[in-house]
């Protein structure tokens, strides 16, 4: 995984669940919402990486 990719990813899904715990706690859904989409879009950004790596592997 190439490393700013992975940065990327990992702030992604930590800004992602911050905003989550935090529109939680204020009842902003829709804080929380945009939050989880962040945190997904982390996830999705991290499992593309894993893919292109074993695909250079092979």
């Amino acid at each position: 995984m190439a490393a700013d990719e992975k940065a990327q990813a990992n702030g992604e899904q930590a800004k992602g669940k911050v905003k989550k715990v935090v529109g939680g706690a204020a009842g902003n859904e829709s804080l929380k919402g945009k939050g989880h989409a962040e945190e997904s879009k982390g996830d999705l950004r991290a499992a593309k990486e894993k893919a292109k790596d074993a695909i250079k592997r092979k």
